[in-house]
């Protein structure tokens, strides 16, 4: 990559950590650090929402569906349209002011609201746990892209460089910083793709009588998809929208119910149909290119052999002169930043409020509190970085972290809303099978000798959640459990 490229790259990396030293200085409380003071408006809340949703890690698995099944890969973020629509009418009204009146700053929070204190340590333990290997899967995807644009820069070299950014500027700024940063990165990314990426590309491969000479026509149909790989996505991205850590954060940091429901409409439609087809286009279209040994320079004479995934960045690497390369760059290392910085603070706030808040805070000071709020969110970033040098494929790494969170909390979080008199016992016995169905049968299918086979090649999230359902119907309406498990007052 030429000099100009790498300097234009590095200048933007320089601007991110400029404005995490700025709001350094800003932040004086964890209200600051977490929830942005709460009086963010809607258009900045709703591109950070899409932004944090479709970052680095659904630019470039996109990209990578885009290369394997053309424009029908786009289906998958429109699970992320129904899924926001749906919670901006059934789950923003009903938290939004308790969230404010009480205070909270993370979704365990709510949980132990509705439940109990036991119940909200658990949720805070799966939210950790899963938005830490979120963060994982949006630097794997930073490393992809720098290793595949930069040949001389070695995968794990580019992990490590990008995990420095993210985890300092995230440590610095807290979540103000991530939201004001997330608005540009993803005007930066529109741009990139609308006014670069895609035409460059379109013009490289020779057009559309090009591409539908070197792919099937199935490529460019919308119907080139199972019903069950749709019911695969539906399970494991609508429910995020309802116990995700990032997204609750949002809600707390809106000034009111208007504007925070206003925001996940944008976000909707922002991620189905603006970003799903952008992100498949340019991963048909690599898929095009690769036919046509234009990537033979890289060592890839056709389009086999070839990781979906890097695809894209080939691409880029290939069809874009000096200097447009590198605002290429920097608005996909944008995408994959403003998602990574928000589920690194998702993470951080579980870990200190929900987990160790209650020993961390006995004595100490507004600043040592916010203080120790950084240092963790350093120290999780460091395991988001090793996770992440254990892992190869970023959608899967991505997905396997919402279904660890969906199938645990999914069937709570919905009780909570429209069950009245749910059970503490119930809500977190079914968090606990339906987390552990879920990490059983993804470890089974992927460390077992030979492997298990899912029925039908369904997800293993349904399971894990049809476990957890199963759970908490049990212990809810069977009489013979009332005493066993009796709740405590909530908490």
């Amino acid at each position: 990559m030429h000099w100009i490229d790498i300097s234009i790259f590095i200048l933007y990396m320089i601007g991110m950590l400029a404005v995490g030293y700025y709001f350094l200085r800003r932040n004086k409380t964890e209200s600051d650090y977490y929830v942005s003071g709460r009086n963010m408006g809607p258009w900045h809340i709703g591109l950070s929402v899409v932004a944090t949703d479709v970052g680095g890690g659904f630019s470039i698995g996109l990209g990578g569906l885009g290369f394997v099944m053309g424009l029908s890969g786009s289906w998958m973020l429109f699970t992320g349209l129904l899924g926001a629509w749906l919670s901006a009418v059934w789950l923003i009204p009903k938290v939004i002011h308790v969230g404010r009146e009480k205070e909270f700053l993370t979704f365990p929070q709510m949980m132990g609201h509705f439940f109990n204190r036991r119940v909200a340590l658990l949720a805070a333990v799966i939210s950790a746990i899963g938005y830490l290997g979120f963060t994982s899967s949006q630097l794997l995807a930073g490393a992809k892209l720098a290793s595949a644009t930069m040949p001389d820069v070695s995968h794990h070299t580019a992990l490590l460089v990008m995990g420095f950014i993210a985890v300092v500027y995230t440590a610095f700024g807290g979540l103000k910083a991530v939201i004001y940063t997330d608005t540009f990165q993803w005007a930066l990314l529109l741009a990139g793709l609308i006014f670069i990426g895609i035409p460059m590309a379109y013009l490289a491969v020779g057009g559309i009588e090009a591409i539908t000479a070197a792919i099937g026509s199935e490529m460019l149909a919308f119907s080139n998809i199972s019903p069950l790989q749709s019911l695969n996505w539906a399970v494991t991205i609508i429910p995020i929208w309802f116990i995700g850590m990032t997204l609750y954060q949002r809600i707390y940091a809106s000034r009111n119910e208007k504007s925070a429901r206003k925001a996940w409409y944008i976000a909707g439609f922002f991620e189905w149909p603006v970003m799903a087809l952008m992100g498949v286009a340019l991963g048909l279209l690599a898929r095009v290119a690769a036919e046509q040994g234009l990537f033979a320079p890289l060592g890839f004479d056709t389009a086999a052999g070839v990781d979906p995934e890097t695809g894209l960045p080939m691409l880029l690497s290939t069809v874009l002169p000096i200097g447009l390369m590198g605002l290429m760059l920097a608005a996909y290392f944008s995408a994959i930043l403003s998602t990574a910085d928000s589920c690194l603070m998702a993470a951080s706030g579980n870990l200190q409020t929900d987990i160790l808040g209650r020993w961390l805070r006995k004595g100490v000071s507004a600043k040592t509190s916010l203080y120790i709020s950084q240092a963790i969110t350093l120290l999780l970033g460091v395991g988001a970085v090793w996770l992440a040098w254990k892992m190869t494929n970023v959608l899967e790494l991505m997905l396997y972290s919402y279904a660890f969170m969906v199938s645990g909390m999914f069937v709570p979080v919905l009780a909570a809303l429209f069950w009245r008199n749910a059970r503490p016992a119930a809500a977190f016995w079914s968090m606990l099978a339906g987390g552990s169905v879920t990490l059983y049968l993804i470890a089974a299918e992927n460390s077992l000798p030979g492997g298990i086979q899912l029925p039908q090649n369904l997800d293993a999230n349904l399971f894990g959640m049809t476990a957890s359902l199963t759970v908490f119907a049990s212990l809810q309406l069977l009489p013979e459990f009332k005493p066993l498990f009796q709740s405590s007052s909530n908490s």
